[in-house]
């Protein structure tokens, strides 16, 4: 760490714009809150903005302490370059003090250079160019990988000499969302989510369906609610699973949920089971007991949860560094199909065994 960037709050505290840049989906925006809440505690004066995708910006407005918010189409069947061009344009004329940014990606560091901002602020990776000091001015040391993904931002900041208090998300359900929750959940509800972005992430169904049986066995008065998104791959494998199941305490959710549906739905369950996906994240920020699966693959640690009320179950990944990985070939884990649903039962039995609400 440059000890320059040791002083930069102290020589930016003043500032009246403030943007930060962070190009992530639903999970990686969850995980951004708590740096965001820092940031308007360290700058109170200053207007904080968010450059995110379409997907963050949704949950972001769950947020509303973030004074506005720009969202960039990052589906490649939805983008276009105009849009694109469009929103870095309008911010370009906010004429920002500061730009921080948390990512490594080539992308990110472009496009907090593209914002114009006086002061900008990157993260160090083992990847590093010669053009990235061009781009952005201030760069703090690469974060612990080891430190789960909100406390490696938080630790950018704390990097630029500001001082950081306990972890906070801040979120906040809008009432409509709110009260659509309350008509549809069941006072002694699970969700679950059986869907991740990648097939390889994902528990297989027959095992969701022991799971169910073994639980109403112990919990007949448990309903479960289930949510996904509009893929049709997904949709397909909810579908299939009420078809498993047939039985009326299993409720699949429509597709089209708002952040704000989502999140209104986890927040009334006692509990959420599901694979290494943004909703996991949600449930984690909303403060609902979570069992979760993950593969030992790649910065896996920095995504899992942490805490009495959450278990993890993560398994051996044979594919790590593996160019011709057989279950990304497959579309189908193979770690994951060990995994024995009566193991998940007694962990999920735990949690609800102690979880008040």
């Amino acid at each position: 760490m440059s000890s320059d960037l040791v002083t930069f709050y102290s020589r930016t505290r003043k500032a009246r714009k403030v943007i930060v840049v962070d190009l992530g989906f639903l999970g990686d925006t969850v995980h951004l809150l708590p740096a965001l809440w820092e940031l308007k505690q360290n700058y109170p004066q200053a207007a904080l903005h968010v450059l995110t995708s379409t997907v963050g910006k949704d949950v972001l407005r769950l947020a509303p302490w973030v004074d506005q918010v720009w969202g960039i189409e990052l589906y490649a069947d939805r983008r276009t370059l105009r849009q694109q061009w469009e929103i870095i344009r309008s911010v370009r004329r906010e004429t920002f003090n500061i730009a921080f940014n948390f990512s490594s990606s080539d992308r990110a560091i472009f496009t907090t250079a593209l914002t114009g901002a006086h002061r900008r602020v990157g993260c160090r990776s083992s990847r590093w160019h010669f053009y990235n000091r061009w781009l952005l001015q201030e760069w703090a040391p690469e974060p612990d990988p080891n430190l789960i993904a909100f406390q490696q931002r938080r630790s950018v900041l704390r990097a630029c000499g500001m001082s950081l208090g306990a972890p906070r998300f801040e979120m906040r359900i809008e009432d409509s969302s709110a009260s659509w929750a309350a008509g549809i959940v069941p006072r002694f509800a699970l969700h679950i989510s059986p869907n991740s972005a990648k097939a390889t992430r994902e528990w297989p169904l027959e095992q969701h369906v022991s799971l169910l049986k073994k639980l109403w066995a112990d919990y007949p008065d448990l309903h479960v609610m289930v949510s996904g998104s509009a893929r049709e791959r997904e949709g397909e494998r909810l579908r299939a699973l009420e078809a498993a199941v047939r039985d009326p305490r299993l409720r699949l959710m429509p597709p089209n949920l708002s952040i704000s549906q989502l999140a209104a739905l986890l927040a009334r369950c006692r509990l959420h089971v599901g694979p290494d996906s943004g909703v996991l994240h949600l449930a984690v920020a909303l403060n609902v007991p979570t069992v979760s699966f993950f593969r030992q693959q790649g910065g896996y640690k920095s995504f899992m949860p942490a805490g009495p009320n959450h278990h993890v179950i993560s398994m051996p990944c044979h594919c790590v560094d593996h160019h011709n990985a057989p279950c990304e070939r497959l579309g189908y884990s193979e770690c994951f199909a060990q995994i024995q649903p009566a193991r998940v039962a007694a962990a999920v039995g735990e949690l609800l065994a102690r979880t008040v609400k």
